[in-house]
């Protein structure tokens, strides 16, 4: 261990709880020196650089809403499963806006291989087993999952929903409804 028990572990989850209070996209390796009251140069033998902080982050950020995510969809299925994962990713970006910004993160193909994004890609897969979707209908869905999970978290953080009628609950709620009816009666083919 170094200067005051630095460890890389340590580094990344001080790097998560910056990236929550004031972005992610703000996030520098002398940043967090400044709140561990070390030089930059201390962090070094824990992180490359800026760009490595916020992979380890992405990284971080992804294995712990993967670990929601396993323990929100265990034992369900259909639109019980469905409703518990879209949760997880809506409280999850609720409770830690930078990290849910740090698992959208573009990460190198053999980093990303190597990752928690792999255990949310099957758990979402599994969700869609049983919606009987085939190849290439399940990964068409996994996008439009993917972009309506990230992009109403994303709009309800930044305050998008918070000045009009009806509230954001009720509109999550129909969402996940009208989510549920397109996975149960998805296109046969696509629209020209």
């Amino acid at each position: 261990m170094g200067r005051m028990g630095l460890t890389t572990e340590r580094v990344v989850r001080a790097g998560a709880e910056l990236a929550d209070e004031v972005g992610f996209e703000h996030v520098t390796v002398s940043e967090v020196a400044r709140r561990f009251g070390v030089k930059v140069a201390s962090l070094y033998s824990h992180v490359k650089n800026s760009q490595d902080l916020k992979t380890r982050i992405a990284l971080f950020a992804l294995e712990e809403l993967a670990d929601r995510a396993a323990d929100a969809v265990a034992g369900r299925a259909g639109k019980d499963a469905l409703v518990a994962f879209a949760n997880v990713y809506r409280d999850y970006g609720r409770e830690h806006p930078g990290r849910a910004t740090a698992a959208r993160f573009p990460l190198d193909p053999a980093t990303a291989a190597a990752s928690a994004g792999v255990r949310h890609a099957r758990m979402t897969r599994a969700i869609l087993r049983g919606y009987d979707l085939p190849e290439p209908e399940q990964t068409h869905a996994v996008r439009l999952l993917g972009s309506v999970f990230h992009g109403y978290s994303s709009l309800e953080t930044a305050g998008g929903f918070s000045h009009s009628a009806p509230g954001s609950e009720e509109s999550w709620a129909r969402i996940l409804d009208a989510l549920d009816a397109l996975l149960r009666n998805w296109p046969a083919h696509p629209t020209p």
